[in-house]
């Protein structure tokens, strides 16, 4: 029995709860070790604590260095910011890995399984933004900061570039505009040949790639990549885009990793018009678990969730109604519970 790991619960807002209660019945089926420090956060941190990220929150992931989170709704209105930018920022979590692999055949791709690999802390995303008022008009002008480091573009390119062994890819494509942003992407591109002649020439194949011929052949020709990684704002559009190709952002986990905490999440939103009816699709959140299970070095217990997704997916036929079933969320959870203990 693996020994005991403490890891940070964070429900979020919407449909949050329902999906975070579906896998924590997953998980619990599967054993595995975990054992939960829950908060709020989102909109259920400003009605308790005034604050989107309460610091008992963020001092919980400070101790267990791991968090398992729900969707978080940043509130409008009154200078609030991204809760997620915001704990990305609080923990360095520099790396956003997103996976999508096809799990039910049919659509309009199948047979997907790729990477993308997202900077996540530089870049014009980062939101520096400020206007010029000109004759009495205070939004004349608008102007935005993008800053890329060399130290930044390095780690995550490293990161990128050991997954991809890991994982056992075999071609990573470095996404950019360096013709047009040539120092604000055109470092994160010779950043990245640099460390592949340096260090792993051979040990898989890599390519360049600007980023709207990417998203072209993405939709093309989705099987000709493997892993893409890429600079921040870059990557959280082409993220969503790998997303479709794989069903939508019901089936697309993710995790947000840096040097002393990893944070694992559904990445679509709270849904609220939906929260509270008892449909919504757990599948997201499940495979988030299953990446913090690889991420804990658990792989055969990640294996074994993947595997009873697809089964109860595909075999059982068990499905929410945003893929064409009539499950609901605990009926979901429960079949996959079944294919757990039975195999």
């Amino acid at each position: 029995m693996p020994n005991p790991i403490p890891a940070t619960l964070i429900p979020g807002d919407g449909i949050g709860p329902e999906i975070v209660d579906a896998t924590l019945t997953a998980l619990e089926a599967l054993g595995a070790p975990f054992v939960w420090d829950r908060h709020v956060a989102g909109l259920a941190g400003v009605r308790s604590a005034g604050d989107p990220l309460p610091g008992p929150a963020l001092d919980s992931i400070r101790r267990t260095r791991l968090a398992l989170k729900g969707p978080l709704e940043t509130p409008s209105g009154g200078g609030y910011r991204s809760s997620n930018v915001r704990l990305r920022e609080e923990f360095q979590l520099y790396a956003n890995l997103r996976p999508a692999r096809t799990i039910i055949p049919g659509g309009r791709y199948d047979n997907i399984d790729l990477v993308v690999v997202r900077e996540n802390l530089e870049g014009l995303y980062i939101g520096h933004e400020h206007y010029v008022r000109i004759d009495g008009d205070p939004h004349a002008v608008a102007m935005a900061t993008g800053i890329n480091t060399r130290q930044g573009s390095l780690r995550l390119l490293e990161f990128a570039f050991q997954h991809a062994i890991a994982t056992g890819r075999r071609k990573v494509t470095i996404v950019h505009k360096a013709n047009i942003l040539k120092a604000l992407t055109g470092m994160f591109l010779d950043t990245g040949v640099d460390l592949y002649e340096r260090k792993y020439k051979g040990r898989f194949e890599l390519e360049t790639m600007i980023v709207d011929a990417c998203a072209m052949k993405l939709v093309l020709n989705p099987w000709q990549f493997d892993m893409v990684v890429t600079t921040n704002l870059f990557g959280d559009v082409l993220s969503d885009l790998v997303a479709g190709l794989v069903g939508g952002l019901g089936m697309a986990p993710g995790g947000n990793i840096g040097e002393d905490a990893a944070i694992f999440e559904a990445v679509h939103g709270s849904a609220p018009d939906i929260a509270g009816k008892g449909i919504a699709n757990p599948v997201a959140l499940m495979l988030a678990a299953a990446m913090m299970l690889d991420h804990c070095k658990l792989p055969e217990l990640a294996a074994r969730l993947r595997k009873a997704i697809d089964d109860t997916l595909n075999l059982d036929k068990v499905r929410t109604a945003d893929l064409g079933g009539s499950a609901g969320t605990d009926a979901f959870a429960k079949a996959l519970v079944s294919r757990i203990r039975n195999g």
